[in-house]
């Protein structure tokens, strides 16, 4: 499937993201498990993946080691 496009913001300032259904709804469960909003969690990423990795990719990422971790 194609990548939708999803407004976040993070820390008081809004972005887009593209991310395949897929992930959008991995990101999401993930978020209800742990009781946080999508938002926090993507703020988290973004703090914790650097300048070498943008945070679509950083979010895929995040999502498959959650993944691994079971």
């Amino acid at each position: 499937m194609r990548p939708e496009k999803h407004s976040l913001t993070l820390r008081g300032h809004r972005t887009s993201v593209s991310l395949e259904p897929e992930f959008w709804a991995a990101f999401r469960a993930i978020a209800a498990r742990e009781g946080r909003t999508l938002n926090d969690l993507a703020a988290e990423v973004d703090e914790a993946r650097g300048t070498g990795r943008g945070l679509a990719s950083a979010i895929r990422v995040f999502v498959l080691e959650r993944a691994a971790r079971g």
